[in-house]
């Protein structure tokens, strides 16, 4: 059945329509972590010298919250998996094109349905809408551009090829796939004859000027906003530094743990399995097109280690090997697609049908928005929070500000490892009227048994969260006690 759809003229138009509709489901779940933290960075954004953001800190390029921002002032903060959704569509739209352009008409078919397969299956993140998931159409528009910008020697293919890349870039700071693909193209091209050394320094210059846009743009934003440079960097990329340090002293034991799920994701979806296959008929590849091959591969490699450099091995960081995959889908021969595509798509069907009989049984849990929504209804105006451990979805739900900036533990760990400011915060006149101990507070710190005398000493026990999580409410302020209404 999938081999004759492939064959449709409406197969992309339909891959696009399906890839878009069902990510829109995402509207009936709540907000996840890292959106309700984008969108109370973006909520509270005033830009200083010494703070990108302000109020809160995020380790995000300030393109990503802009987005959040416009997204939230329109249609609040679900209305960011609308543009997830749209983005979706686009990327299977582009898909297509890619494929025929690298390949021809019915390997664009079908690098299409695979495109579609891989943003709806829920062992990677159907729901929710990051840089990850609106970055993709950029990557996948810049790699096609920089193929016709070589094959036709044009300059404005190349000059759109590199802002596309750079804005990619700037959704998530290590999604620079498109950039290596193109730089890789545009050299390898040169070297295999097809391209002359005037015709590499021309295109190459058209493609950095044009990834120079996004990139000076922002800057130029910095400084009109009095924002140092220094502090841009830090936030997109120096605080990364500081990040790999702490997870390589914290215990091994979670990042292993969630590396292994990663990998067993990965041939779920089929990515790993695409990708394989690709590599061990390199050669041929290599004989058909030499410079297009040198390319994929070296985009490939630069996610795969730009993965791996991320440390936690979130479920979600497998879109980064999207764009590669869907590359090496269009020049798999026919058939290699006609095996592997439908495998995707069945992967996709099975896990779609378990991912909504879980739902629609009741047995997805939301603990932190049932929390919030608990602590919402019974804090009063001028009441503030602190999640220990950061749950920015509670922070969110709850409807109140945290005068802690950290709304990720990671932030926490790498510029509070001691807690020396959160307790200070706790023994101070800016001590949260609720505070919630999602995590124990012995956990990443030696200062655990410290900060538990110093919060008892201010708060009182007042009730649990959904999970049995502790809440404290402030010594001498009167509220009821929060009852959340906790499912699964």
């Amino acid at each position: 059945m999938i081999p004759r759809l492939a064959d449709s003229r409406r197969t992309v138009a339909v891959a696009a329509a399906l890839a878009g509709l069902v990510r829109l489901v995402g509207l009936t779940r709540p907000v996840r972590a890292d959106e309700a933290g984008f969108v109370l960075v973006a909520r509270s954004w005033h830009p200083e010298a010494g703070s990108l953001f302000g109020t809160y800190f995020v380790d995000r390029p300030p393109s990503l919250i802009a987005i959040y921002k416009l997204a939230d002032a329109v249609g609040g903060p679900l209305a960011i998996r609308v543009v997830g959704a749209v983005a979706c569509a686009a990327l299977v739209l582009l898909a297509a094109w890619l494929g025929r352009l690298v390949a021809d008409e019915r390997a664009g078919r079908w690098t299409a349905i695979a495109a579609a397969a891989l943003v709806t299956t829920p062992v990677m993140d159907l729901v929710a809408a990051k840089g990850e998931v609106l970055a993709l159409p950029f990557l996948v528009a810049a790699a096609g551009l920089a193929v016709v910008a070589v094959r036709n020697r044009s300059g404005w293919p190349a000059f759109a090829a590199g802002l596309l890349a750079a804005c990619a870039v700037g959704l998530k700071q290590n999604l620079a796939g498109g950039a290596v693909f193109t730089g890789v193209l545009m050299v390898a091209s040169a070297l295999a004859g097809r391209l002359g050394g005037r015709d590499l320094a021309r295109l190459a210059g058209v493609a950095l000027a044009g990834f120079a846009v996004p990139v000076l743009a922002t800057i130029g934003w910095a400084l009109a906003a009095g924002v140092g440079l220094h502090t841009l960097w830090y936030a997109v990329y120096g605080f990364r530094a500081d990040a790999s340090a702490v997870l390589g002293d914290g215990p091994a034991e979670a990042p292993m743990r969630r590396a292994l799920v990663l990998l067993l994701i990965l041939v779920v979806d089929g990515i790993a399995v695409v990708l394989a296959a690709y590599l061990l008929r390199v050669r041929r590849s290599w004989r058909l097109d030499a410079p297009l091959t040198a390319a994929v591969v070296a985009m490939i490699a630069f996610d795969v280690v730009a993965l791996a450099l991320g440390g936690s091995f979130w479920q979600d960081y497998a879109f980064g090997l999207v764009p590669g995959t869907l590359l090496a889908v269009a020049l798999l021969g026919t058939r290699w697609r006609e095996r592997l595509v439908p495998l995707m798509v069945v992967s996709t069907v099975v896990c779609l049908a378990g991912w909504a009989a879980w739902n629609l049984a009741g047995r997805q849990e939301f603990d932190e928005h049932d929390t919030g929504v608990a602590l919402r209804a019974v804090a009063e105006p001028g009441d503030t929070l602190v999640v220990f451990g950061g749950r920015a979805d509670l922070q969110l739900e709850s409807g109140l500000p945290s005068p802690y900036p950290y709304l990720w533990s990671l932030p926490m760990r790498a510029r509070d490892p001691d807690l020396t400011r959160f307790r200070a915060m706790v023994n101070g006149r800016d001590a949260p009227t609720w505070l919630v101990e999602w995590w124990p507070f012995d956990t990443w710190t030696s200062q655990g048994e410290a900060l538990e005398r110093d919060v008892r000493q201010r708060y009182v026990e007042h009730g649990t969260g959904c999970g049995g999580r502790t809440i404290w409410l402030l010594q001498g302020v009167d509220r009821p006690v929060p009852e959340p209404d906790c499912h699964g």
